[in-house]
């Protein structure tokens, strides 16, 4: 009898102790792949980041894309399409651009616009369009009454100051004010300008 009792106490034993030991494998594994998982999540999340970091340091606020986020320049965007010059402005540069308003364009005689948005008009279009870019990056402050630019389509611009007012003379001795100045981006500045400037 007290051998049965023993037999059965060992076997008992070795139940409890199997079972313990499950225990104790369940819970390590379990920790294990709880680990392993926030370590995944965590790696994942790092990578997001990464990548996020990345396209903003990629993203840059360049001329076309700053008259794009404009409503006031949306026909100036249009002709610039037009014109073929999205990729010239959207380049390292850096360009100063005197940007006309859609008043502006609008308060061209009537048909004007329309015509030069023709395809068999793109070079006239392009050049009233560079003769609204200077190169290199000029402020306001840079600015001074009687000075002489020199645009980008080659012919010159004549800077007005009068009663703390900037206005950009071009070649017709027409006058366009500067409405909104230094309104920057990364390839360069743009200042926003009442009328259409024109070549002679």
């Amino acid at each position: 009898m007290l051998e049965n009792n023993k037999t059965v106490g060992v076997v008992v034993g070795v139940v409890a102790a199997a079972l313990i030991g499950l225990g104790v494998f369940w819970f390590v594994s379990s920790d294990s792949e709880d680990t392993t998982s926030n370590t995944s999540q965590t790696t994942q999340d790092s990578a997001t980041q990464t990548e996020e970091q990345a396209s903003e340091m990629t993203q840059k606020t360049t001329i076309v894309s700053l008259a794009v986020q404009t409503q006031a320049l949306s026909t100036l965007v249009t002709a610039v399409q037009a014109a073929d010059l999205v990729e010239t402005l959207e380049s390292d540069g850096p360009f100063t651009v005197f940007a006309p308003t859609n008043d502006a364009f609008g308060a061209l005689p009537a048909g004007t616009l329309e015509t030069l948005l023709k395809p068999e008009n793109v070079q006239q279009l392009k050049s009233i369009l560079t003769y609204h870019v200077v190169a290199g990056k000029v402020m306001a402050a840079d600015l001074s009454d009687g000075q002489v630019v020199k645009t980008v389509q080659g012919e010159n611009l004549t800077i007005k100051i009068q009663d703390g007012k900037v206005y950009i003379v071009d070649a017709k001795g027409g006058e366009a004010m500067v409405e909104t100045a230094d309104v920057m981006a990364d390839n360069g500045v743009v200042h926003v300008i009442s009328s259409v400037l024109l070549p002679s």
